[in-house]
């Protein structure tokens, strides 16, 4: 029998995670199919009820129904709750659905994959919405010297502070506030869709700095253009998108996938778009 899975967005048609599901289940010789779902606006309760109703076990969730999923479950991972979004959707044998966010390790996994250091380093995190919610505590965990948050809501920026200030050293506020270097700026916010660059001074790379866009594309970001004549090295979340999708294929079936040559088919896919 072969277990059904699925990814929730709207829009939700440029999704890559079928590529990546299929080749993971067929790489581990899982017998499960994967799909996109396109769902309404004001729907997902009941696109999730329907799913589950007609087989489905378990399924991604990308926006805007983050919140809406970690509103539906009945029990949350700890990594769910710091992150107040659900990306990945497990139905328990009990009929009961457990929400976790694995967003943030497959970033951290990604910034490992490259040889990224982020013990004792300095890290600046561009942005303060959900996406950036999402990997703060896995970026902390990875004892960082500090991580600094800044976004145009210098509010947003210090109440993300606020919430996660037990986990290490962590500062924010607005673009005004930033001073000094960085080891790894990673720009969380979606400003790269729209062709947009965030007000960042010319002399925020540390020497041998990495610049991270988690969005990506078959051509570098804007974030990225910009960065690499300023000496840093470039990283776009492709890496990010295979080792999140990992994570949740380990979730689903207790299988572990190898990233590597999903990552090389995925960018293939893009250049050959």
């Amino acid at each position: 029998m072969t277990d059904r899975y699925c990814v929730f967005g709207n829009p939700i048609n440029h999704s890559k995670s079928p590529l990546i599901h299929a080749e993971f289940a067929h790489q581990t010789q899982q017998a499960c199919e994967y799909t996109a779902e396109e769902t309404p606006l004001d729907g997902f309760v009941g696109a999730w009820r329907a799913f589950v109703d007609a087989g489905g076990r378990g399924a991604n969730v990308t926006v805007p129904f983050k919140g809406d999923a970690f509103a539906l479950c009945d029990t949350l991972s700890h990594r769910a709750r710091r992150a107040g979004a659900v990306n990945t959707l497990i139905l328990g044998g009990n009929g009961r659905t457990y929400g976790d966010n694995t967003d943030g390790i497959g970033l951290v996994r990604d910034l490992t994959y490259h040889r990224v250091a982020l013990a004792g380093k300095r890290l600046l995190v561009v942005g303060a919405g959900g996406a950036v919610r999402g990997i703060l505590e896995p970026l902390l965990a990875e004892q960082p010297s500090e991580i600094v948050v800044v976004n145009r809501t210098a509010d947003k920026a210090e109440q993300l502070v606020s919430d996660f200030a037990d986990l290490g050293r962590i500062s924010g506020g607005g673009f005004d506030a930033l001073n000094g270097t960085f080891d790894v700026v990673i720009n969380g916010t979606s400003a790269s869709l729209t062709g947009e660059l965030p007000p960042l001074p010319d002399t925020i790379f540390a020497p041998h700095a990495w610049a991270y866009d988690m969005m990506y594309g078959a051509e570098p970001t804007v974030f990225l253009q910009w960065a690499g004549p300023r000496g840093a090295k470039l990283l776009d979340g492709l890496g990010m998108l295979v080792e999140q999708a990992a994570e949740s294929f380990f979730l689903w079936r207790n299988v572990r996938p190898e990233t590597a040559p999903v990552r090389e088919i995925l960018r293939q896919s893009l250049n050959y778009q």
